[in-house]
């Protein structure tokens, strides 16, 4: 049961950071609020139903998901196969340099980013565990 709570807080927090930072590359590349204001909702959406996927996931394989790192890659693996899925094509950049093109070149960077941050949070996780082991012994 463990498991299962600690993937829903990662993936809860993986959501909440794609959305936050969707919402600021949208801000910083100065997309209009017509089309793109709520972007980053949608992402929150679908991070929502990649939460659902992920936890059934976890629920069925549990012994495989033990750490905060597999639940993050599975998490982004879900991420940017949904962003394949919907259509989400970075290569067009090359082709129409437009700022809506450049988001969605974004949008995997994001991922990226996201991912990154979680591996910190694993390390740092890692650290406080093998220091607590350390005092017990």
């Amino acid at each position: 049961m463990k498991n299962i709570f600690l993937s829903l807080l990662i993936f809860v927090v993986m959501s909440l950071l794609h959305a936050q930072f969707t919402e600021w590359a949208v801000r910083m590349l100065g997309l209009p609020g017509g089309d793109f204001g709520m972007y980053s909702y949608l992402i929150l959406i679908f991070c929502s139903m990649m939460t659902a996927v992920g936890l059934v996931t976890v629920i069925l394989f549990k012994k495989s998901y033990q750490s905060i790192l597999r639940i993050a890659i599975l998490f982004e693996v879900i991420y940017l196969l949904f962003l394949i899925i919907s259509g989400n094509n970075p290569f067009l950049y090359f082709s129409d340099s437009t700022n809506e093109n450049l988001l969605m070149i974004m949008m995997y960077g994001i991922a990226g980013l996201v991912f990154l941050c979680m591996f910190l949070v694993h390390l740092f996780y890692l650290k406080i565990i093998s220091s607590k082991n350390k005092n017990l012994s």
